[in-house]
């Protein structure tokens, strides 16, 4: 099966090929502001921080500022509304499924998929936690497998030298990506997961649940643990080479597996040609994103990777080089090994 298709040349200005075998596209709109048009953006909360902060820093370079939407529905929920063209760019935690690259193809959506950082899945637990360090992925299925629900529902039934108290559990909802990717990494099947869970698509929401519950385990998006070490506890995860803590540097090194895994934004090709505001706040994005991406509390991929960005970007190659499925163990040096491929 053909997962992406790439385009014969470039376009110059964002004048393309028709891709997709769709019609030619029309010619390139100028770049005065009078001609930009409001940017809607949806999706992931865990690519939120990076997005948002690249727009309103878009918007200061603006004479003219232009109308950034940036929202959250989770992954999933922002590629229904992206495929269904409600919306012009897609943050995603995972990548494009095969059912929403059948919605985006039906709709007549070409799409750009453009990896922008690296993210560790973090396992937290409240700081007043003074028992516990470190988990292994099979404790790890054990809590969320869905045979534990309403059964797993205390600390000690997980590891007998653990407290007899109550498992308070939080975690992402059933749109988010991150829920996809950790259930599949966890469990052996995206969304097998059990359900008896305080769900939330704001990580905002579940670091707040954590931090204000000695009982709790929860995860999401290394930057919420970044951005909060002060209110929550990060604990090493043991995939059976030992317990490895989620940090820029083990992610880098590949040393935390499974919970490693790239963020993504999908950009509508015939916005991105059609609107000059969208070419430029791309083009801004994929400049600022190494910095964006660090300061927030991801990991930046390689000036390198950067650059194979810009090079699909400008030259319009539409698809996914994912087959519609996470991959999991994947490396930095792995991800722009796909990326070059186009």
């Amino acid at each position: 099966m053909q997962f992406f298709i790439k385009t014969v040349k470039p376009f110059l200005g964002f004048c393309i090929l028709a891709l997709a075998a769709t019609s030619l596209l029309n010619g390139c709109q100028s770049s005065n502001p009078q001609s930009y048009q409001p940017i809607n953006i949806d999706g992931s909360s865990t690519v939120y921080p990076i997005t948002k902060t690249a727009a309103d820093r878009f918007n200061e370079t603006q004479s003219v500022p232009v109308e950034v939407t940036v929202g959250f529905s989770g992954t999933g929920g922002g590629f229904r509304k992206f495929c269904a063209g409600e919306t012009e760019v897609n943050n995603a935690s995972r990548p494009i499924s095969l059912s929403e690259m059948e919605a985006c193809k039906q709709a007549k959506v070409s799409y750009i998929e453009l990896p922008i950082a690296f993210d560790a899945i973090t396992v937290v637990i409240n700081p007043q936690n003074n028992w516990l360090q470190n988990i292994t992925i099979d404790e790890l299925r054990k809590i969320w497998q869905p045979e534990a629900q309403q059964k797993i529902t205390r600390w000690n039934q997980i590891r007998s030298s653990w407290p007899n108290a109550p498992l308070k559990l939080y975690g992402p909802g059933t749109d988010s990506g991150t829920y996809d990717y950790f259930t599949e990494a966890v469990t052996g099947s995206a969304g097998s997961s059990r359900s008896d869970y305080i769900a939330s698509e704001d990580d905002r929401l579940l670091e707040q649940q954590v931090s204000s519950d000695v009982n709790s385990l929860g995860y999401f998006g290394l930057a919420y643990y970044e951005q909060n070490k002060d209110e929550l506890k990060a604990l090493s995860v043991d995939s059976g080479q030992g317990p490895v803590f989620p940090s820029r540097e083990t992610v880098e090194k590949s040393e935390y597996q499974p919970l490693a895994r790239p963020l993504f934004i999908y950009i509508n090709l015939t916005a991105a040609q059609n609107n000059p505001a969208m070419r430029e706040f791309v083009y801004y994005f994929l400049e600022q994103a190494p910095g964006i991406a660090e300061e927030v509390g991801y990991v930046p991929l390689p000036e390198e990777a950067y650059h194979i960005n810009e090079v699909t970007y400008n030259q319009g190659e539409v698809g996914t080089v994912f087959e519609g499925q996470s991959q999991f163990g994947l490396s930095i040096s792995e991800l722009m090994r796909k990326q070059a491929k186009y």
